[in-house]
C-alpha cells in the first residue's frame, strides 16, 4: 500500500491577488506565488499542506461561493482567530464542538466560500 499525504487544497476565487492577501492577513499564510491563474499559499507549519486559490483564468469548473469547506484550517488560538475575523467584519458561526475531539467554527472568505476553522 502506498503512503499518501495531502499536498494542497483548492479554493475557487474571483480575484487571486485580493484573496491571497485576505488568507495571509486572516490566517498568517505566506504567499508563495501569485499569477493570473492561481496563488499558492503555505503555512509556517513544517509538512503542512499548501492552499491554492484558483482564479477564473485557471479554467476550474467550480465557481466561488462553495457552501462546503474544501479543507479545515487549524489555528493555534481559536477564540483569538474568531475575534480577529469578527473585527474585520467577517460573519462567523458560533464556536462549537468538543474539547475532547475538535473545537471549530465556520466563516466565509470574501468570495463566499465556506471556511472551517479548527483547533486541531
Amino acid at each position: 500500500m502506498a503512503t499518501a499525504r495531502i499536498g494542497t487544497a483548492f479554493i475557487p476565487v474571483t480575484d487571486v491577488e485580493e484573496s491571497a492577501r485576505w488568507y495571509s492577513d486572516m490566517f498568517g499564510f505566506q504567499i508563495g506565488s501569485v499569477d493570473e491563474w492561481s496563488a499558492v499559499l503555505s503555512s509556517e507549519t513544517e509538512g503542512g499542506a499548501s492552499l491554492t486559490l484558483l482564479g477564473p483564468a485557471s479554467g476550474i469548473q467550480a465557481s466561488p461561493g462553495l457552501s462546503w469547506a474544501t479543507c479545515n484550517l487549524v489555528v493555534d488560538d481559536l477564540p483569538q482567530t474568531h475575534l480577529l475575523l469578527r473585527r474585520h467584519g467577517c460573519e462567523t458561526g458560533e464556536i462549537a464542538g468538543s474539547a475532547d475531539v475538535c473545537v471549530f467554527f465556520t466563516t466565509r472568505d470574501p468570495d463566499g466560500n465556506t471556511v472551517l476553522v479548527c483547533d486541531r
